[in-house]
C-alpha cells in the first residue's frame, strides 16, 4: 500500500494489538482477492536506522505468514512499537500468527 487513505480507511477496520506492534484489517470488499500489505513505524520508535531495521522485519513476517494466514481480499497494516525493536523474531512471528488469528474470528 502506498497511499494515505489506504491506511486511513484500513483504520477503521479489525484491530489486534500486540506487544511489538499493532495490526490492522479490513476487507476491501471490491472483488480482489489479492492481499495488501502496509507498514508504518513512527519517529517516536527511534532514530531512521531502527525504523528501517523494524521494517524489514516487518516485511519478512508479512512474506512468511500472509500468504498462509492472511485475509483474502484484505488489507493488512503492522503499525511498529517501540517494544517491538528487542523482541526476538520468533516471538513476533508467535505475535503476527496470534494476531491474524484474532482478526479472523
Amino acid at each position: 500500500m502506498t497511499q494515505r487513505r489506504d491506511y486511513l480507511a484500513a483504520n477503521a477496520g479489525k484491530r489486534a494489538p500486540m506487544p511489538g506492534f499493532v495490526l490492522l484489517v479490513r476487507d476491501r470488499a471490491d472483488g480482489d482477492p489479492g492481499m495488501r500489505i502496509g507498514i508504518t513505524v513512527s519517529k517516536k520508535v527511534g532514530n531512521a536506522v531502527i525504523r528501517n531495521r523494524m521494517k524489514r522485519r516487518f516485511r519478512e513476517l508479512a512474506r512468511a505468514l500472509l500468504p498462509v494466514e492472511g485475509i483474502v481480499g484484505a488489507d493488512h497494516v503492522l503499525i511498529g512499537r517501540q517494544s517491538g525493536i528487542e523482541r526476538d523474531f520468533a516471538a513476533l512471528k508467535a505475535d503476527l500468527a496470534k494476531a491474524l488469528a484474532k482478526v479472523k474470528r
